[in-house]
């Protein structure tokens, strides 16, 4: 299956971030982190994806006679080509930005829920502001975006560190 194909879904998606950062999980780590879906749903996308390569197999233990794996995110396989996505169609874009914003929308619900939620002290921001750019403002603002956000990605987890889901959206409003 085209790996877009296999990312566009939301929990998927939540997979995806919940092991971004070289962590490794178990399937039962995720369903506790994406408490919203069934087990049954988690265990089924955590398969495609370590079928498709997505997820590879950190290790494994016994666990009251079962045996618990440990998957790690493939970041290389989690990407999509700009060949890629300057090739989708714009029934692929659509479907796609739906599934980012289901995920965002399910990640949100989930960091709401928890009790020890403070939109505040953690400076959650969702501001949304119309621009107007030419096509060279429009690229200095990409580049400084990726500027700004790049260097981060590369971070694990650590002492001190929360994860955090960042997502820029930029289209052009209709005239």
């Amino acid at each position: 299956m085209d790996p877009v194909e296999l990312l566009l879904h939301p929990v998927r998606l939540r997979i995806v971030h919940a092991l971004s950062g070289g962590r490794s999980l178990t399937t039962q780590q995720l369903c506790e982190r994406i408490a919203d879906a069934s087990k049954a749903t988690v265990y089924r996308h955590v398969a495609l994806l370590a079928d498709a390569g997505i997820l590879e197999e950190a290790g494994q233990q016994r666990v009251r006679g079962f045996v618990e794996r440990h998957y790690r995110l493939q970041p290389a396989r989690a990407a999509v080509s700009a060949e890629r996505a300057a090739s989708a169609t714009v029934d692929e874009h659509r479907r796609a930005f739906a599934a980012s914003m289901a995920a965002l929308l399910a990640e949100y619900q989930a960091y709401l829920d928890d009790p020890a939620a403070d939109p505040a002290r953690d400076q959650v921001g969702y501001r949304q502001h119309a621009v107007w750019l030419t096509d060279d403002e429009r690229a200095a603002l990409i580049e400084g975006m990726r500027a700004g956000i790049v260097p981060h990605m590369a971070n694990g987890p650590g002492p001190g560190r929360s994860q955090y889901l960042l997502s820029p959206i930029l289209f052009p409003l209709r005239e």
